[in-house]
């Protein structure tokens, strides 16, 4: 699995509009295989800032992702935003279990490996 994190600024008086203006690139990128999840959301405490969330099964599902026109289509439309700064990092996720145990406790640690 591989996690897609990060932020991106925009100048403020467009991220809102400009969010509303992915979405078809957003649905589109949602409807490719191997895409768990694929968000982007205005920060509430940074009026320039989106955040960038995406989950992928695999490298193959990332790479035909990075390929296609929703995510060439999605930078474009990023540049008419007044883009000042961005920084998207990707986790491979190697082992995943939930945060909370069998007895509802939060744990940090990896308690089912």
């Amino acid at each position: 699995m591989i996690v897609i994190a990060g932020w991106i600024e925009l100048d403020p008086n467009k991220r809102d509009q400009g969010l509303i203006d992915a979405k078809p690139y957003i649905d589109a990128a949602l409807e490719e295989p191997g895409c768990r999840a694929y968000t982007w959301t205005a920060d509430v405490q940074v009026p320039n800032r989106i955040w960038v969330y995406e989950l992928w099964d695999d490298e193959d599902s990332l790479a035909f992702h990075l390929a296609e026109a929703p995510y060439k289509d999605m930078g474009a439309h990023l540049g008419t935003c007044g883009t000042t700064g961005s920084e998207i990092s990707k986790f491979r996720v190697d082992l995943e279990e939930p945060v909370y145990d069998q007895t509802g406790t939060p744990r940090a640690d990896f308690f089912t490996a």
